[in-house]
């Protein structure tokens, strides 16, 4: 099984679209909101250098932003 951390804002349209994506697809989640968790926001900014959200990390690997397709794929679907 692979290891979803999705960072969300609860602003973000595309955020709430990537997350009931991988719930239909029953994929189990770690969700961060960057809102609240200043320290999850630096540390990805730092890891990625960007700030916008989703991003979604599968493996360690990130995704910006919800790409269906790359996802897809990246999930093994």
């Amino acid at each position: 099984m692979k290891r979803v951390v999705i960072y969300t804002t609860p602003t973000c349209q595309h955020c709430g679209i990537a997350k009931q994506f991988l719930a239909e697809q029953g994929i189990g989640f770690i969700e961060y909101d960057l809102s609240k968790d200043h320290q999850k926001m630096a540390e990805i900014v730092s890891r990625t250098g960007r700030a916008s959200v989703p991003i979604i990390e599968i493996d360690g690997e990130f995704i910006v932003g919800f790409d269906k397709n790359r996802l897809a794929k990246k999930l093994g679907m």
